[in-house]
């Protein structure tokens, strides 16, 4: 089926970027597009059509993915750009972004008056799961509409259904809960493990493998170790997430303590100046408030 598919992806950053070359790689026919048209361009090499609008590469697609910062950035391309008028019936379009569940409802909707099909599915992995292709895809839509996608998101990684409309972007919502969570007790744990007088690195060794395995301590971990907090996962981003988590929590009349308390250590350490920080430089904000700032840091 690949031959019969031609896919528009409009927003190549971080995440887009090593999606679309993966769409590229399995042999798809892939128009990209980008705000800043330099990082569309960069794909060029690697086979993609580059388009100078959101419209135009969108024209004849039959699926088109959405990688795009947030809601509002996503309904500004879908529908101020022309994309939505652009696009045949019977399209489908994919919207990997992170964003509200209620929003992504909204999405879905005015898409299907025109008859065109929507599925938001976001995706966990970072940029590693988007290079390799092992990223973990949440769909949220018909169920018909996903399974005849299973060619489109086979190179991606797994794409696993969760639910109608909306459901993938709570199902992240929830993700995000526990890598925020996941980050902070690590960082604590770094925190408790060097004053304590060990090795921070001879640590996260030591307990692989045991019950507090898992990718947050592998990658993030590391990170850590290394001080190495060039993103992958932007620290606003985080705080966006957690933003949404807090929103939908009120909402369904829920009490996340834990979600709470590192919300607002992530919203204290963009403040501070880290929005583009890596997530995992959470620690830095920890060694900030405990007065243990590394020379290298200041």
């Amino acid at each position: 089926m690949t031959a019969n598919r031609k896919i528009a992806f409009l927003g190549t950053g971080l995440m887009g970027a090593p999606m679309a070359r993966r769409l590229l790689g399995a042999g798809f026919d892939v128009t990209v597009w980008n705000r800043d048209p330099k990082k569309a361009e960069a794909l060029a090499g690697d086979g993609a059509t580059v388009a100078a609008t959101a419209a135009g590469a969108v024209k004849d697609a039959s699926v088109v993915f959405t990688m795009l910062s947030d809601g509002p950035a996503v309904g500004a391309v879908l529908f101020d750009s022309g994309v939505a008028e652009a696009l045949a019936p019977g399209a489908v379009v994919v919207d990997t972004s992170s964003i509200a569940p209620p929003v992504a409802r909204e999405h879905a909707a005015k898409l299907k008056a025109r008859g065109i099909a929507h599925v938001d599915c976001p995706v966990s992995g970072g940029t590693v799961g988007a290079e390799a292709g092992t990223l973990a895809l949440m769909a949220g839509g018909e169920a018909d509409v996903i399974e005849g996608l299973a060619d489109v998101f086979a190179p991606l990684g797994r794409v696993t259904r969760v639910g109608p409309s909306g459901a993938g972007q709570v199902c992240k919502l929830a993700n995000q809960q526990i890598v925020a969570v996941t980050i902070g007790a690590v960082a604590e744990a770094m925190m408790l493990v060097e004053a304590g007088g060990a090795d921070r690195g001879r640590f996260r060794e030591a307990i692989r493998g045991g019950f507090a395995e898992s990718r947050i301590l592998e990658l993030h971990g590391q990170r850590m170790v290394d001080r190495a907090f060039q993103p992958g996962g932007p620290s606003r981003l985080q705080l966006k997430d957690l933003d949404a988590v807090a929103a939908m929590a009120e909402s369904l009349s829920l009490r996340l303590p834990l979600t709470e308390e590192v919300r607002g250590e992530f919203r204290a350490f963009v403040a501070d100046g880290h929005a583009e920080t890596d997530h995992s430089g959470l620690l830095l904000h920890l060694e900030k408030i405990n007065g243990r700032r590394k020379e290298e840091d200041r």
